[in-house]
């Protein structure tokens, strides 16, 4: 498999609506203490690895799993049921580059990283990095209604209580949240070369855009439908280049008629000293449902 070497910025946009893409504790979309509905990086990277597991068939290490007791696996737990037990002893060098050269087998660690901290402590930083992501909509627009459940409850004092228990559940009425990302292989190349391993591939790249265009839209579940991935924008450096571009959050807006303008993108990409510095752009979105304005010059337009 060809190695990847260059660097990429991007968005990632997902559209909600009547949905709830990342609630806090109580149950609500996040929100700003300015009233900004926002979402974390975690919710991103949680539907794609969800997507990469369920869609695509990997094996993805940080991802919650069950004990035939129906209980969650620890760290450790989970490692001995991707790579069998350890053989270094505990907190040795061995051990280390043991657990290292294993999980860097696995898709989410070569892309978001992750720390160990089982028998033996490492720290790896992921390839690909995410932001929180801001509902750009002018409207933060949230909403609750009661359910009701078909059971009593049974901490009810009175055991002759006849009345089943309620709920509410929350909503945003229109969101579209704004993720920016950026990609550098170098992220890895220390700990590769330790292991004498394989770094970033073209196929991780591949998976890796595939579930930034899909895998808000492959995880349905009652509180996500109508959660669904919008755009994603793709800009690729050439792979000698040393340039750094600030976050496209900022730069992506959407009116009123729900249409996502790219021009503070186009503007800043069209400046000199970047403009020769990048290899391609690719926009992928639904012709059909979504809207794009003043879009790069240059960019290549693929369906989502």
């Amino acid at each position: 498999m060809t190695t990847f070497k260059n660097r990429v910025y991007g968005a990632a946009i997902i559209k909600s609506i009547n949905s709830n893409y990342n609630a806090d504790f109580s149950g609500q979309p996040r929100k700003l203490p300015n009233g900004t509905i926002y979402a974390t990086d975690k919710a991103l990277k949680y539907s794609i690895r969800n997507y990469w597991k369920n869609a695509l068939g990997e094996n993805i290490f940080y991802f919650k799993s069950l004990s035939e007791e129906m209980s969650p696996r620890t760290l450790d737990e989970t490692y001995k049921l991707h790579f069998g037990d350890f053989k270094g002893k505990d907190k040795s060098p061995e051990l280390r580059l043991e657990v290292l050269s294993n999980i860097l087998k696995r898709l989410d660690v070569r892309l978001f990283g992750g720390t160990y901290a089982g028998k033996t402590n490492i720290s790896i930083h992921g390839t690909c990095q995410i932001t929180h992501g801001l509902n750009k909509f002018v409207e933060n627009v949230i909403y609750s209604e009661q359910i009701m459940s078909p059971f009593r409850n049974s901490n009810e004092a009175s055991a002759d209580s006849t009345m089943t228990t309620l709920g509410t559940q929350s909503r945003l009425q229109e969101g579209h949240y704004v993720h920016h990302f950026s990609v550098n292989p170098k992220n890895i190349e220390d700990d590769v070369a330790r292991i004498n391993g394989e770094g970033l591939t073209d196929g991780d790249i591949s998976k890796l855009k595939d579930g930034l265009r899909k895998g808000a839209t492959y995880y349905d579940s009652a509180a996500k439908a109508g959660t669904e991935n919008e755009l994603l924008l793709w800009v690729q450096l050439k792979s000698e280049s040393t340039i750094v571009l600030p976050s496209f959050v900022s730069l992506i807006d959407i009116n009123e008629e729900k249409e996502i303008d790219l021009s503070k993108v186009s503007s800043l990409l069209e400046e000199a000293y970047i403009k020769n510095e990048i290899e391609k752009i690719e926009i992928y979105y639904n012709k059909s449902n979504t809207k794009v304005l003043n879009k790069p010059a240059g960019a290549v337009f693929s369906e989502l």
